[in-house]
């Protein structure tokens, strides 16, 4: 018999709580998965569909028009330059390129280990174990304050962070980059929800930032999807940024396993990167239901934690988060577990803006009433 043995799909442990959910007779809110639901704007659709007679097979690296558009990105809204020829890659999502990188960068030939922050994106650590690596949960405080991180291959970092909202200041960056080379770690930055900072900037420091680096970008890896920013997870479309040896070496590995955005999706983000218009308007859609849903949610009990930017509240009432999954779902409410995270996730909850006025104002409505 063939096949990986990977663990069960940890949302599918969810079905008893959606199935009480179900039972509230003004509906479900569901706010367990964060999944845009607002429509794509119509300067990406429209570059779709001109985009559309995509005869030829499209390049793994991007067509110069992508390349370019990612380097306005990043100058845009971060300020940092970048080499359109080296120092960019898009990529199938941002989560296809989070679960292969372990193996892209052939960490089980060197007897390398993943590292990723101890309340996490699950797809850290499958990463490690589709690459046939050991995960071990190390966050950016520990690396400050000097966790070794001998035989670590590669080092996530996700600011903001998913499920927690946390955001790394540009020293703290700074530090796990000088500590990570000094070891020899390749660091990789998910920071697909940048633009959603609710406190000051329009954006969080990216690990690529000028006073994180320098000048030099050697070892340091920044990935971002603009499914968040542009309501576009159904296109998949994403790109990974920095050290132009990485990227030339990720960039042959994908040509080997045929790992290419699609020539129309290519064309759609050139109009949505180059476009700022839609992303603030967009920002600002998930700032009203931010402010109708987390008095909502403190009213009910939980206390929100962290939760600076992204698209979450993550609260707590101090209890196993499976009683406030059960008391959530009591109220036709679905929230995600916080164990889904890691054993330092277990007493929170993740709340998600990413549902329609409507059944954001439902849910908030039920949680002050309960």
């Amino acid at each position: 018999m063939y096949g990986l043995a990977l663990p069960d799909y940890p949302w599918d442990t969810l079905a008893p709580y959606r199935a009480k959910a179900a039972e509230h007779p003004d509906g479900v809110c569901d706010l367990s998965i964060g999944t845009p639901v607002d429509p794509t704007p119509e300067v990406i659709t429209r570059a779709l569909a001109a985009g559309s007679d995509s005869h030829g097979y499209p390049t793994t690296a991007g067509t110069r028009e992508v390349r370019e558009a990612i380097v306005g990105w990043y100058r845009t809204w971060h300020g940092i330059a970048l080499d359109p020829e080296t120092q960019v890659l898009p990529t199938i999502g941002s989560k296809e390129l989070v679960a292969w990188l372990p193996t892209l960068l052939g960490l089980r030939q060197a007897g390398a280990k993943v590292a990723g922050p101890s309340a996490a994106y699950p797809t850290y650590e499958m990463g490690a174990t589709l690459a046939g690596v050991e995960s071990v949960r190390i966050d950016a405080a520990d690396v400050i304050a000097g966790a070794s991180l001998e035989g670590v291959g590669l080092l996530w970092l996700n600011s903001p962070g998913n499920p927690t909202g946390e955001v790394l200041s540009t020293e703290d960056l700074r530090l796990v980059v000088e500590r990570a080379r000094a070891a020899g770690t390749v660091v990789a930055s998910d920071e697909c929800y940048t633009l959603l900072n609710w406190e000051g900037e329009d954006a969080v420091p990216s690990v690529l930032d000028p006073a994180v680096v320098g000048d030099d970008h050697h070892g340091v890896l920044s990935v971002y999807s603009m499914s968040k920013q542009s309501n576009l997870a159904g296109y998949r479309a994403a790109f990974v940024a920095g050290d132009p040896a990485l990227i030339g070496n990720l960039t042959n590995s994908r040509k080997h396993a045929g790992m290419i955005v699609p020539g129309p999706v290519q064309t759609a983000m050139v109009a949505g990167l180059n476009d700022t218009s839609h992303v603030r308007a967009q920002k600002e859609i998930y700032r009203r239901r931010r402010d109708l849903l987390k008095p909502a949610a403190e009213s009910f009990g939980l206390r929100i934690d962290g939760s600076r930017a992204g698209l979450y509240l993550w609260g707590t009432r101090d209890e196993d988060c499976w009683h406030t999954i059960d008391a959530l779902a009591g109220l036709g409410i679905i929230a995600g577990p916080g164990a889904f995270y890691g054993a330092a996730a277990g007493t929170h909850v993740r709340i998600a803006l990413t549902a329609s006025d409507e059944r954001i104002a439902a849910a908030a409505a039920r949680l002050r009433g309960a």
